[in-house]
């Protein structure tokens, strides 16, 4: 099929989201973030005061737990993630020197000074742990961070997701981003006759995770230009098996195509970056800007030495407006109240270990 028109699409964007893998590598001292040994113990006091205090962690804010060193970082990065390069690393934590429930509680409280924890599964997860339950991805209830396959690029029902690093695999387990801006531009130079189906909406499925009174799809564009913003919501493996339920939207030919076209960029080495967690980074990605990735990974045989990152999603003040298809997977479009996964039964909780 021949090239359409540009006219009728969004704009090419030429914003700093906007990046290619190889050079960001580059800069590297921009956004790996070192906490300084001042820092680092203002985190771990206050995380010990909170735990003392028989606090419950799930309800902390950030002036439950208060940082005034730190906290003014913490700011900016956020900043960084809504209006900067869509990611930050940040650096420093002994995490070899912590309990789960010690490290949790530090990565919780931190994570509220950027925003507000959500669910992560029906179970209520406000602190998720990512690591191998010996599950696959070929059953339809499975979240493939529960794998140790390869997740392929994604984004998370979140407007931020943060990792932990405590554990790493054996062999791989890689950690990649990749700009969604960038794969844009890219369909919309080569190929804007299927960005154009990217645009419109797409049946991804809940994985079992079903709201009530909803579909177990969904039904949000790969692409959403809306005030001005480029938001992406994209799961590949998950819109393919949402063709297993009969009154889903059919994939056509063209469809294909341009999913396959959209994954082919980003898993070009031209595109994306890649990281290796070491145990104590904490990673930030801005899901409406970033896609993330983790290869695949072979573990360790001693169950304590085995592959494990704490995880948060959040949502973020000040950030920008989604249309309102969103609110059919994020429960709501409001700012700084969105994002998560709640169902029947769900009930907030942090679970210490898993």
């Amino acid at each position: 099929m021949g090239k359409l028109s540009t006219h009728s699409l969004p704009p090419e964007l030429n914003i700093t989201s906007t990046w290619y893998g190889p050079e960001m590598a580059q800069r590297k001292n921009e956004w790996i973030k070192e906490l300084s040994p001042d820092e680092v113990m203002e985190l771990e006091k206050t995380a010990e005061a909170v735990l003392n205090s028989n606090q419950n962690v799930g309800s902390l804010t950030s002036s439950g737990f208060p940082l005034p060193t730190l906290g003014a970082k913490l700011i900016a990065l956020r900043e960084e993630l809504i209006h900067g390069r869509g990611f930050a690393l940040l650096r420093g934590l002994s995490v070899s020197k912590y309990n789960e429930q010690e490290a949790g509680t530090i990565f919780y409280g931190l994570g509220c000074h950027l925003g507000s924890p959500r669910s992560q599964n029906a179970m209520g997860h406000m602190l998720g742990h990512v690591r191998d339950l010996g599950k696959k991805s070929s059953d339809p209830n499975t979240r493939i961070y529960q794998t140790n396959e390869r997740q392929t690029f994604h984004t998370d029902s979140s407007d931020v997701v943060g990792l932990l690093c405590l554990k790493t695999a054996k062999m791989g387990g890689t950690s990649l981003l990749v700009s969604a801006s960038t794969i844009f531009n890219e369909m919309r130079k080569h190929r804007p006759d299927l960005l154009e189906l990217l645009l419109q909406p797409i049946a991804t499925d809940r994985r079992g995770e079903v709201p009530e009174g909803m579909l177990p799809y969904l039904l949000i564009p790969v692409f959403s230009f809306y005030e001005g913003f480029l938001t992406t919501f994209y799961q590949r493996q998950y819109i393919d098996s949402a063709q297993r339920f009969p009154d889903a939207p059919r994939l056509t030919p063209l469809h294909v195509e341009a999913l396959d076209m959209f994954d082919n960029l980003a898993n070009d080495p031209k595109l994306y970056l890649s990281m290796e967690l070491e145990p104590g980074d904490m990673q930030f990605v801005y899901n409406h800007a970033l896609l993330h990735d983790r290869t695949g990974f072979q573990d360790w045989e001693e169950p304590a030495q085995k592959r494990h990152l704490l995880r948060l999603w959040l949502s973020i003040p000040d950030d920008r407006p989604l249309p309102e298809i969103f609110a059919s997977r994020f429960g709501s479009v409001e700012i700084g109240n969105r994002g998560g996964i709640i169902v029947r039964g769900t009930t907030p909780t942090i679970p210490w270990t898993i």
